[in-house]
């Protein structure tokens, strides 16, 4: 049954694509529901990548804006969905390294593990008690240094392969493997930290 709602949304959105293509200038509609199919995906994934919750409304309509007006030269090589998040990780890591250069903080620079700027403060763990686990996730996603959150998500959300996240980033294939090891295991240590100390607090209650 998931398979045939997969291909069922994956139909509709092929329909709609094709109707925006024919849609004659000015005629947005069909864009619009494309639009509003994957808009909170997208505003999401903006705040995920930039943790920047502030901006990520406005990065995800600037993504949408460029999909709109990059529409004609949409090849159908891959999926309407992977298209944009292509489209949305370079408007991401173009943002992210504007804000990173008003700090002289790069992405791709190692000692950015160790920038106080790229890291949350540590939260009591007693304020977990009451999150979901989609709040835990963004949780420890926030907490994680740039070096690691964002290999993590391009690979794991936006199902990047290896080589092209070592190109997106302007690293070596093996440096982005191994951030991206390494981005899993501090996920894997911070959540199941998290979630024993809310099974132990649940136990005490």
């Amino acid at each position: 049954m998931a398979g045939d709602a997969e291909k069922s949304d994956q139909q509709r959105e092929e329909d709609l694509l094709a109707a925006a293509l024919r849609a004659g200038e000015g005629d947005l509609r069909a864009f619009e529901q494309l639009v509003q199919q994957h808009q909170k995906r997208i505003v999401a994934d903006c705040r995920f990548m930039t943790r920047d919750e502030s901006s990520a409304e406005d990065l995800a309509q600037e993504v949408f804006v460029k999909a709109f007006f990059g529409l004609r030269s949409f090849e159908g090589r891959s999926s309407f969905r992977h298209w944009l998040q292509r489209i949305k990780v370079h408007h991401c890591l173009n943002h992210i390294k504007k804000q990173q250069g008003k700090r002289q903080v790069s992405i791709d620079d190692e000692v950015a593990d160790e920038a106080e700027q790229l890291h949350v403060a540590p939260t009591a763990y007693a304020r977990f008690e009451a999150m979901d686990d989609r709040r835990t996730i963004a949780t420890i996603l926030d907490s994680l240094p740039a070096t690691l959150r964002i290999p993590l998500i391009l690979r794991e959300m936006d199902e990047l392969s290896y080589e092209d996240i070592a190109a997106e980033l302007g690293i070596g294939l093996s440096a982005a493997k191994m951030r991206i090891k390494r981005a899993r295991e501090e996920f894997r240590q911070r959540y199941e930290g998290m979630t024993q100390s809310r099974a132990k607090a649940a136990r005490h209650e």
